[in-house]
């Protein structure tokens, strides 16, 4: 198709999510519809000497049941991840792989970090054993792409398969690049989203190091509470998220479930820190409004807003402004919660989470709150659904994500 030609239409058919609060889209959504907090005290390794002990750490997953027990031995844990949501994504999706047309079917899978655990294990043995003691598996299983090619090997898709890195909204870009690749005509079918396992002492060290994570390790449930005035800084998550989309010609022929459409996207730069958000909200002001513009709806048609909504100082309040800024004086009516609240921030996977969220936001009429709001911030003024969900009807729905280096980007949902 020729990039002059209209756009084509795109519909969500199958999501597959791996989080701390369920391994399941079902189990995920009930969990976050009640309020369930997934943070825990960390087990994975010993956090004595750390000042953040605390995680959406995932106990119970167990790769075998998606991937060859060999095959995800060879693997990272991001990898293992990302399989299973990919899996699970396409049982959602009712779609039988072998019956599409396989160069025009891709993947972009993203990850922020990638292969962290297995870099810290392999660092060790060049360290500790000497070159010779590296695996041959080492670049393979860390490298950030890898996710993308196992998902395409697994299902023979030999379209658009790539991988983005922007952080923590890795895979807000990675739906947004996905929507793009069949808009234009370039595939029929892309498999999408993110996957992070960075609850690892490496990671732990960066971020604690950093001052980005919270402290307040005593009540793990308690502690992440974005838009609060006690907020002090956000918690590790891991899992994975992927999406099953279509476009609307191929979803209708084989008569597909649609879930809703995949109106919008928008990615900016903030141009201003390599970690700090701008404090005029320029870059993500300017994501939400193209992203909205890009779905051919106004502002004021914007029933729900899934806030990147980290729980640290400055990333709570700028993006406050930035809505402020979209919305003028009826962003004060549009429901805003973060679901990092519960899930903890799972860097380059969040933006698939919360797309998720959106989505069947959408589907249900029930939009999930924020936990823990108990102080409210007078810099941070907004609805953002205190503590207890809330029945609502959704057409339209905006997700967003910022990542360090400035990266900003914004999805818009439509009801089907």
């Amino acid at each position: 198709m020729a990039y002059n030609q209209p756009r084509r239409k795109v519909v969500v058919t199958g999501i597959g999510v791996v989080t701390a609060l369920g391994q399941t889209l079902d189990e995920f959504w009930s969990n976050l519809l009640a309020g369930r907090s997934g943070i825990s005290k960390v087990t994975s390794f010993d956090t004595t000497d750390f000042p953040c002990k605390i995680g959406g750490e995932i106990r119970d997953f167990d790769p075998a049941k998606y991937m060859d027990p060999k095959e995800a031995r060879r693997n990272d844990r991001y990898t293992q991840f990302a399989v299973a949501a990919a899996k699970l994504a396409m049982q959602d999706s009712g779609l039988d792989h072998s019956k599409v047309d396989r160069e025009r079917a891709g993947v972009i899978i993203g990850s922020g970090i990638g292969g962290m655990s297995t870099f810290e294990a392999q660092s060790r043995n060049l360290i500790e054993k000497g070159p010779r003691k590296v695996s041959p598996f080492f670049i393979p299983a860390m490298i950030s792409n890898m996710a993308s090619g196992i998902v395409a090997i697994e299902y023979n898709f030999a379209g658009p398969c790539f991988t983005v890195i922007s952080a923590c909204a890795t895979s807000t870009h990675s739906l947004g690049e996905a929507l793009r690749t069949i808009q234009y005509g370039d595939a029929d079918v892309m498999i999408a989203g993110g996957a992070e396992a960075s609850v690892t002492p490496l990671s732990y060290a960066g971020f604690c190091s950093m001052k980005a994570l919270t402290t307040n390790n005593d009540v793990p449930e308690k502690a992440s509470r974005p838009f609060d005035l006690n907020r002090d800084g956000f918690i590790m998550g891991e899992g994975g998220c992927v999406f099953v989309l279509e476009s609307e010609e191929h979803a209708k022929a084989r008569g597909a479930r649609i879930y809703a459409e995949f109106a919008g996207y928008a990615g900016t730069a903030d141009a201003f820190h390599i970690t700090q958000p701008d404090p005029e909200a320029r870059g993500l002001s300017s994501a939400m409004r193209r992203a909205i513009a890009d779905a051919g709806v106004e502002p004021n048609q914007v029933n729900y807003i899934n806030a990147h909504g980290t729980s640290t100082p400055y990333n709570d309040k700028f993006e406050t402004i930035a809505i402020k800024k979209v919305f003028g004086e009826f962003a004060k009516t549009i429901p805003v919660s973060s679901t990092k609240s519960m899930t903890g921030h799972l860097l380059g996977a969040t933006g698939a989470v919360e797309a998720a969220v959106c989505v069947k936001a959408i589907q249900t009429g029930e939009i999930p709150p924020t936990i823990n709001y108990e102080t409210p911030d007078p810099e941070c003024d907004l609805d953002y659904v205190p503590n207890v969900k809330r029945s609502a009807k959704v057409d339209v729905a905006v997700s967003n994500n910022l990542g360090f280096g400035g990266q900003n980007a914004s999805l818009v949902f439509k009801r089907y």
